[in-house]
């Protein structure tokens, strides 16, 4: 729970730091049309543009955020058959999902884990950590790898990105609608805004937010599925299965960066509300639903 609050504060805060960052600059002006009423059409390229400008500047820099927050370290030329295995294993798996060949690492982690991102699914990255190494038979991190490269051919980063954008959008610009509404109707404010806008704006940024970040993880949840999938048609359904299986029995996964974490192979541990906020279907539903597949 704790690391859900953490990644819901971080967007939020971003947001929220922004807002009065450009109200201090005096960029947010032209909101208004002659101090009286706002310019809903300025409003919503205002809103656009940051919100999706966000969102695509992290899509842009997810790999080399990657590689620092986590020290993989790109795979070269391998040193040794583990190496050369996992590289002709992703080559062989990025031909038949039809995309350019992705770089692969390893990150230090004793715990299992993988992810992919990039922005562009032809120079994508996948890395797996040295805790799933060891953990799991070659079969296993076969499907692994599958599940991984089938989120770089179904598009995902640049989908969330999208998504994560759009919602950010919507965010700003109902956030400020309603802080519009409530200074002029409730507080009678004629002209320009006071402090009840900024006030009931940064509020509602922050009900908004919260529930624009279900919206997002209920994508990211529907999408594991789908990579199960192309991980079973890549590798293997039976090795798929066998993968989640080891997940369930293995220690927690290694924990990613918060902008990595939907994109990793493990997670999804919750229910109720905390399951509103999960990147990750329970491994358990993941299993049953790759039982059920033709």
């Amino acid at each position: 729970m704790k690391r859900i609050f953490l990644f819901l504060a971080t967007n939020l805060a971003i947001i929220v730091v922004l807002s009065i960052s450009l109200r201090l600059l005096g960029f947010e002006g032209f909101l208004d049309a002659q101090g009286v009423d706002l310019n809903l059409n300025s409003l919503l390229l205002f809103a656009a543009v940051f919100g999706f400008g966000g969102a695509f500047i992290s899509l842009a820099i997810s790999k080399w955020m990657a590689k620092r927050s986590t020290g993989a370290k790109v795979i070269e030329q391998p040193s040794n058959e583990t190496e050369r295995w996992l590289v002709a294993t992703v080559t062989r798996q990025a031909e038949r999902a039809g995309i350019g060949m992705p770089e692969v690492a390893i990150f230090p982690s004793q715990a299992p884990n993988a992810f992919a991102t990039g922005m562009n699914r032809n120079k994508a990255l996948v890395a797996v950590s040295s805790g799933l190494l060891h953990a799991m038979d070659k079969d296993e991190v076969e499907a692994v790898l599958g599940h991984e490269i089938a989120h770089v051919a179904n598009g995902d980063m640049v989908t969330l990105t999208l998504i994560q954008g759009v919602v950010n959008t919507f965010v700003i610009f109902l956030s400020r609608v309603i802080g519009h509404t409530v200074d002029r109707v409730v507080f009678k404010n004629e002209r320009g805004h006071g402090p009840a806008f900024w006030i009931t704006t940064i509020v509602a940024e922050i009900v908004l937010g919260i529930l624009a970040s279900a919206i997002v993880m209920w994508f990211s949840r529907h999408r594991e599925f789908r990579a199960d999938e192309g991980g079973a048609s890549l590798a293997g359904k039976q090795k798929m299965i066998a993968a989640l299986e080891r997940l369930k029995q293995g220690s927690a996964p290694a924990v990613l960066p918060d902008q990595l974490a939907a994109f990793g192979i493990a997670g999804g541990l919750g229910s109720g509300i905390k399951k509103m906020f999960m990147s990750h279907p329970p491994l358990d539903e993941r299993i049953e639903a790759l039982r059920r597949s033709a």
